[in-house]
């Protein structure tokens, strides 16, 4: 790891996304079989409206995916993911001038999302696919590098680890950060997600969480995904539908714990509970 600081700045393609406070991403899933909204925005002018909404609630970024990866879901071909995810990032580029992050694993996505003027990627498997990395460095655009233990399809199937949960996903991030750098693709470009749910047990989550400030040390911003997640429903015994408290309590923890973008369903009350937090934890730093 470098000890290059965290930009203030990210330059996103066209856009500059300011991260000298927390911003909030919002998530349009154009899939069948999300866990949460799959199908609801699967119609491009329905994908359309809802981002227009979150964008009016205050979302600084609009992350895009046409692959889902909840636990158990199934992989789709190339041609499935650009069908779905392609329309919707060139009008929301076009005709909301939207900042567009595509949540995607997929090289040639990474690529013809970037030349439809996407400002972002955001994969889950930090660039380990065949081609991923080498894609995503030729787009010129940031890079959010998630941890996950196995894929989708088994990633819940027992999830151990040999080390404590932190040090387990520090490791494999700056691993993932060095593979990056040695390619050519500067730490100025990434973030680094902690990938909450993603091969992590409930009490791994917890811990994870309780201990997220010690990622500060590999000295990049985070992103971090918590909304409406299983860890939720199974601590509160909430259906999907009912999880939004829990959530805002998280996306705050989150916030004091150092995230600088928390990818949401629901942009609005979750922008009121980050900018609470944030209100706090700035209070006196003016006079300081």
């Amino acid at each position: 790891m470098t000890d290059t600081p965290s930009p203030t700045w990210l330059p996103c393609g066209r856009h500059r996304l300011d991260l000298s406070y927390p911003r909030v991403m919002g998530i349009l899933n154009v899939t069948p079989d999300s866990f949460s909204d799959g199908g609801r925005h699967v119609a491009i002018d329905d994908a359309l409206r809802h981002a227009e909404r979150m964008l009016a609630e205050g979302a600084a970024i609009i992350d895009v995916g046409g692959e889902s990866t909840r636990p158990g879901a199934q992989a789709v071909t190339t041609q499935q993911e650009l069908d779905r995810v392609a329309p919707v990032v060139e009008r929301l580029v076009c005709e909301l001038d939207a900042l567009v992050s595509v949540d995607t694993s997929n090289p040639e996505v990474m690529r013809q999302a970037a030349a439809l003027g996407a400002g972002m990627i955001n994969d889950v498997r930090a660039l380990t696919r065949e081609g991923a990395l080498e894609a995503a460095l030729g787009t010129g655009l940031p890079v959010c590098l998630m941890h996950m233990q196995g894929e989708p399809q088994d990633m819940q199937q027992a999830p151990r680890y040999d080390a404590p949960i932190e040090e387990a996903v520090i490791g494999f991030l700056e691993a993932r950060v060095a593979a990056c750098e040695a390619a050519g693709l500067r730490s100025e470009r990434l973030l680094l997600d902690p990938g909450f749910g993603f091969g992590k047990t409930v009490e791994h989550n917890l811990r994870l969480l309780k201990r997220m400030d010690r990622l500060s040390r590999l000295n990049l911003p985070l992103l971090v995904g918590l909304s409406r997640k299983s860890l939720i429903g199974k601590v509160l015994g909430r259906p999907v539908e009912e999880r939004l408290p829990g959530g805002l309590a998280l996306a705050s923890l989150a916030v004091e714990r150092g995230a600088r973008i928390l990818r949401v369903h629901d942009v609005g009350p979750t922008m009121d509970a980050v900018n609470m937090t944030w209100a706090v934890l700035r209070e006196g730093c003016e006079n300081d």
